[in-house]
């Protein structure tokens, strides 16, 4: 497929991008140039003209747009960070998914975030029961992009999916970080490598070109024991789990 990459020269676009242009012919709509040879279209999401110029010719998309990130458990914040996160997550998002259903394009992946939750929990029992009750702007805003993906959904007979993802790294912070896990002040990490965020995105696409007015959304994390995240929704609709102590024990 054509897959188009909104804000996909960002950090998680950028490692993703390698494991998905194997599969799809893909295009980043992004203010900034990314880092690997792909097609790319220079603008912003919040701005329907570059939206359309990206979107021409797409099969469909993903959104791993992103400013202002927060973990799930700070009240603390500034106009820019309320700004940010509402252009993005909210006002962009709308205005994609309206632009992209007037185009005849029907299916898109949303990147969500574990941080819609307050995480301060021990367990999250599965994603349809945890509550979005975040004390973070930014998992606020993410959590009404999930709303608005509903609506969508609900409406216009769009397919999309959210990921939850958490701790997504590149491949040698992710080997650093199990191997040696940092403080993360009393609170559990499981970061998600590279290739398996990559491989959840890989089978989100395929779940959203079938049905109609689908949404759903799924925990992505490394997570392989299910020790603080029950993702087997995940790998009951999706065919994905972590490979993660797998991969590590052959690296």
């Amino acid at each position: 497929m054509k897959v188009l990459l909104v804000g996909g020269s960002g950090m998680v676009g950028t490692f993703i991008t390698p494991y998905l242009s194997k599969h799809h012919e893909l295009r980043v709509l992004d203010l900034n140039p990314p880092e690997h040879d792909v097609d790319y279209v220079s603008g912003s999401m919040t701005n329907a003209d570059d939206v359309r110029r990206a979107l021409d010719g797409m099969d469909t998309f993903i959104d791993v747009a992103m400013l202002s990130p927060q973990g799930g458990g700070s009240t603390v914040q500034d106009e820019k960070v309320i700004a940010e996160n509402y252009a993005v997550n909210c006002h962009g998002l709308h205005l994609l998914l309206f632009i992209a259903q007037e185009m005849g394009i029907k299916q898109g992946v949303y990147t969500s975030t574990m941080s819609v939750h307050f995480r301060g929990r021990e367990y999250y029992p599965n994603e349809d029961e945890v509550a979005l009750d975040t004390p973070s702007a930014y998992g606020l805003s993410k959590g009404f992009g999930e709303l608005i993906c509903r609506y969508f959904a609900r409406w216009f007979d769009m397919n999309l999916i959210a990921l939850r993802i958490t701790g997504p790294r590149p491949r040698e912070r992710w080997i650093d970080e199990r191997r040696n896990p940092p403080d993360y002040k009393g609170s559990k990490l499981y970061v998600t490598d590279e290739e398996d965020l990559a491989n959840a995105y890989l089978a989100a696409l395929e779940r959203v070109q079938t049905g109609h007015g689908l949404f759903d959304a799924y925990f992505i994390s490394g997570d392989e024991n299910g020790e603080e995240m029950n993702m087997s929704k995940a790998k009951r609709d999706l065919g994905w789990e972590p490979l993660s102590q797998a991969r590590l024990q052959m690296l």
